[in-house]
């Protein structure tokens, strides 16, 4: 994917001197007080501004914060925590920039963080006036928030349309280089990993890999719609009997090309959905009417994770069981460990995949860990996605 990166305009010396606009991903999570509780958002976005800074750019930043009004500024919507913190990482000030869209001052070698952006009007339909706006405020645009290039936005796309010239900063080359070591040149066998309660929110994500994907696990309730699919009892386990063809045609595709989706030939059930219920580890074929599966059994964990540690490229999304209760986080631990031991490149997204994660440790042995949820799943799904697109046009040009 061919598009213009800031870490060569600012090696090039082309930044200096330059009115730079960063849209970076400053969306942190804070408390019913106003304290930010989960900094990791704001501390990706600092490499990006520092270049920009070490450059001699005239930096301006902003983000989205939550879900304000537009046009509705209240208390809550502001970026201030942001700044406040952001100062603190930079060791430098970050004066915060209301009623920014006619005109920002700052100056070479400084930094201002601009108020919450989806208050201006016009900026989530990408209205063309306020996109024109924007881009009259600097030389180089810079995109560095993956989570949001899903989004076709005054901040996320508008911008980058009419900008002197627009690039990708660090973290979002960093997801670019990631996706297509992944997805578009990847190593064989390519494994993924698609999990989660429902098979609707991601069946154009499994029919999208079953064209591609030498192996495709899948776990979760996702899992058991596929049991189904396969003529084996489920019990009263979560399920969408109504997508049963769709899981069979997806079985068929990958059948068809000499893949395949690995069918769970043990479980961990439970008579109750809760973290003190005792496990029971059955036979795939021995699940009982009251029954609920919870997680995949040790022999089907063991099966895929000397699967996984053969794999050349392994891309995952969800948990296969219940991980936040102790007693059905065995498979996916063992998912995990096996990633984390495997030589083939590795790339993981989404909430629930960062938490597991997290839990057992493995950040240093996962290839590249994905920071846009929605954008991570559209990528998935084979979709091009709008940030990619109008950067690759704007690199084109």
């Amino acid at each position: 994917m061919k598009v213009i990166r800031f870490s060569d305009l600012c090696a090039q010396g082309k930044a200096r001197g330059q009115r730079v606009f960063i849209r970076a991903d400053l969306n942190v999570p804070q408390d019913d007080a106003g304290h930010i509780t989960e900094d990791t958002r704001i501390r990706a976005s600092v490499p990006c501004i520092e270049m920009a800074l070490q450059a001699g750019a005239a930096v301006m930043v902003t983000s989205h914060l939550g879900r304000p009004t537009e046009g509705a500024f209240n208390p809550e919507d502001s970026l201030a925590p942001v700044a406040a913190r952001l100062a603190e990482l930079l060791g430098r000030p970050v004066p915060l920039i209301t009623n920014w869209v006619d005109g920002v001052q700052v100056e070479p070698g400084a930094v201002v963080l601009l108020e919450n952006c989806r208050v201006n009007v016009g900026e989530k339909k990408n209205n063309e006036a306020l996109a024109r706006k924007l881009a009259a405020l600097c030389d180089i645009f810079v995109h560095d928030a993956f989570g949001t290039a899903h989004r076709a936005e005054g901040t996320t796309y508008g911008i980058a349309q009419f900008a002197p010239m627009a690039c990708a900063g660090p973290l979002l080359a960093a997801e670019i280089d990631a996706i297509s070591q992944a997805l578009a040149n990847p190593k064989r066998p390519l494994a993924a990993i698609v999990a989660g309660s429902k098979v609707s929110t991601k069946l154009t994500i499994l029919q999208s890999l079953a064209k591609n994907v030498d192996q495709l696990i899948v776990g979760g309730g996702i899992a058991n719609t596929f049991m189904l699919a396969a003529g084996l009892p489920i019990g009263k386990s979560l399920a969408e009997a109504d997508l049963v063809d769709e899981a069979r045609a997806v079985l068929a595709a990958m059948k068809a090309r000499g893949a395949e989706v690995p069918i769970p030939t043990d479980v961990v059930v439970a008579k109750t959905f809760a973290a003190d219920a005792p496990a029971t580890v059955k036979a795939a074929t021995d699940v009982a009417d009251d029954d609920l599966i919870l997680d995949i059994g040790p022999q089907t964990a063991a099966r895929l994770a000397a699967q996984l540690r053969e794999a050349g490229t392994i891309v995952w999304n969800g948990p296969v069981g219940v991980f936040e209760f102790d007693a059905f986080a065995h498979g996916t631990e063992t998912i995990a460990r096996a990633i984390a031991a495997s030589s083939a490149f590795s790339i993981a997204g989404g909430g629930d995949t960062l938490a597991a994660i997290a839990k057992y440790g493995i950040e240093k042995e996962v290839g590249y860990i994905s920071t846009g949820g929605g954008a991570f799943l559209e990528v998935l799904e084979g979709k091009t996605l709008p940030a990619f697109e109008i950067l690759q046009r704007r690199a084109a040009a």
